[in-house]
């Protein structure tokens, strides 16, 4: 199983990126995909996630913000991010679990990642 993340990079406060986790070696519609971040020096925290039948979940802070989306047929799941603070800036990382309830949770057990996406927030 192999989750790449991309899309990450320098932006501006208040600008916008648009990550994306390409998915191979499973059964993509079967699997709840998540995003998370880990800052420097932090913990690493849920960002958002969206189950196979596409029901999703966001960190309260980050709502009105983020979006996620998926594209089962292209095994893909994006993240929309906008108006963007430096608070965000984080390595950001998606991972896949097994959807055995069609909805998703930030705190599963997710056993597949990806190798993470650097995001600065910077002027």
């Amino acid at each position: 199983v192999q989750l790449q993340a991309s899309g990450g990079g320098l932006v501006q406060p208040g600008g916008s990126l648009r990550l994306s986790c390409a998915a191979s070696g499973l059964s993509f519609g079967d699997y709840t995909i998540g995003w998370f971040r880990q800052a420097p020096g932090k913990e690493r925290e849920g960002v958002s996630c969206i189950s196979s039948n596409g029901r999703t979940n966001l960190l309260d802070s980050e709502k009105g913000r983020f979006t996620i989306s998926r594209d089962n047929a292209r095994k893909t799941v994006s993240l929309q991010m906008r108006s963007l603070k430096p608070e965000d800036t984080a390595v950001y990382y998606c991972a896949a679990v097994y959807d055995y309830s069609g909805s998703c949770s930030l705190h599963a057990e997710y056993g597949y990642w990806g190798q993470g996406t650097l995001v600065t927030v910077s002027s």
